[in-house]
């Protein structure tokens, strides 16, 4: 093949819309564009083209780090094409790697998709706030959201903990300090517990990851910091579940505890292919933390929890389903794709078309006006 440099193929990626570019072994490059993956007209790629395609762009650090790990999460700043994040990994011996465009600009959370709910969060003084989501469903964008919201209308001591660092906040009203593990911090951890130490009022990290992370965050939390972490999980039950299940059996009821007192809310994502144009937009599930929510943490009765969220339009919470009924009345996605994410598909199908034979779009009670 010619002898391209990376910069060719994200500028590729830049015309065609992609989010993604992908770079495998034996495969030419690849793009993905709104949720689906196509290929570059490019000759498939050698184990060689993928080290050098690499290599070129890491700094010395960076790369001792992938020989000694064998992985690397990093950020690349990419001249006018704009910023980048990074993964490189060893997979049959050779690198691949994949690059993900970070927007150059965040918008509000309103524009993004959320509910009131989300934007209202950014202004409690404590707690614990989980955005969660399967891989490449917005979480970072959303916690980006959330720093800009709350530096723009508050002036606090903000410190956010990335790996890498990806959206670069400006000040606002707020003091921001953005720290990246691996260059600034060795791990989320003891980032989060050195931000206890930095006067911090608001404090986001980039992955609640392992059990000590958690804990940090917990506490951090209950001893009055507003805490935003992301989690991979695909729906917001199981995100609590997660936490409580980090801990050994004999300090789960503790940690139950700690948590029903300390979260207020937690929002999953999922982006679905953007009906007759290109884009995608956010479906949600949200859960705020009432009486009844707080009680099932609490006690370990988390397999109630989804039945609450069903019933909790008062205090703001809503379903997938939901908010794929809203999106399918706006017209904003496919009936196809709705179903394809729906919990419970027939549920989705009947109410959507009930609501499309009264001809009234306001027949169905709306998740953006909560």
């Amino acid at each position: 093949m010619k002898e391209h440099d990376l910069i060719d193929f994200l500028a590729l990626a830049a015309e065609r819309g992609a989010s993604d570019l992908h770079l495998t072994v034996g495969a030419p490059p690849m793009l993905r564009v709104a949720g689906v993956i196509e290929p570059l007209p490019e000759e498939p790629l050698s184990a060689e083209d993928t080290r050098r395609l690499v290599i070129d762009t890491l700094k010395e650090g960076q790369r001792a780090k992938l020989e000694n790990e064998w992985q690397l999460d990093f950020a690349l700043q990419v001249g006018d094409l704009g910023r980048y994040r990074g993964n490189a990994c060893y997979v049959s011996g050779a690198i691949e790697a994949n690059f993900r465009r970070i927007p150059s600009e965040v918008g509000d959370l309103k524009s993004l998709g959320h509910s009131p709910v989300v934007d209202r969060w950014c202004d409690e003084r404590a707690g614990l706030i989980l955005v969660t989501g399967a891989s490449g469903e917005g979480k970072s964008t959303t916690l980006a959201s959330m720093a800009q919201t709350i530096a723009r209308r508050r002036s606090v001591n903000m410190v956010s903990i990335e790996d890498p660092i990806e959206f670069v906040h400006s000040q606002g009203r707020s003091l921001v300090n953005q720290r990246e593990i691996g260059s600034d911090a060795t791990s989320f951890a003891s980032a989060l517990k050195n931000a206890l130490r930095q006067d911090a009022d608001v404090i986001l990290v980039g992955e609640l990851r392992d059990t000590d992370t958690m804990q940090t965050a917990i506490t951090a939390a209950e001893t009055g910091h507003l805490v935003i972490g992301t989690m991979h999980t695909n729906d917001a039950p199981t995100a609590i579940g997660r936490i409580i299940d980090a801990f050994p059996k004999e300090g789960q009821q503790f940690v139950s505890a700690q948590l029903a007192w300390s979260l207020l809310g937690v929002v999953c994502q999922y982006l679905l292919p953007r009906s007759g144009k290109a884009g995608l937009v956010l479906a949600t599930e949200l859960l705020t933390v009432n009486s009844g929510i707080e009680a099932c943490i609490r006690s370990g009765r988390l397999s109630q929890i989804p039945g609450l969220i069903q019933i909790g339009a008062a205090d703001g919470m809503h379903t997938v389903d939901v908010s794929l009924i809203e999106l399918l009345l706006a017209e904003r996605i496919s009936l196809m794709d709705a179903l394809a994410h729906a919990r419970d598909s027939n549920f989705v199908k009947e109410e959507f078309q009930k609501a499309l034979k009264t001809q009234r779009k306001g027949w169905f009670s709306g998740i953006f006006g909560k």
